[in-house]
């Protein structure tokens, strides 16, 4: 099974969830980025399964006209609960 990965795609503008249907499955859309470095933006957190994925999401943003402003993979440190024995 290939790795996934977690990436952050900023598109410039805010785009409607109809043009980002693709992506609604696998990540999650933000347009509130007021404090992040591009604000007015349009940002995607998700996974990306392989780079023929990846691939794929970028040659639809291409064929929507998306303005494309950074693809960026992030590493999300798993939360573990601990849990203590009582014994």
């Amino acid at each position: 099974m290939p790795d996934v990965h977690t990436h952050e795609i900023v598109l410039r503008g805010r785009l409607g969830s109809h043009l980002l249907g693709p992506f609604l499955d696998d990540f999650t859309i933000d347009h509130d980025t007021n404090g992040h470095d591009n604000p007015g933006c349009t940002r995607l957190v998700g996974t990306v399964r392989d780079s023929s994925h990846l691939h794929g999401l970028v040659a639809y943003l291409a064929s929507i006209n998306a303005e494309l402003i950074s693809i960026t993979p992030i590493h999300i440190t798993p939360i573990h609960n601990s849990t203590r024995s009582t014994s």
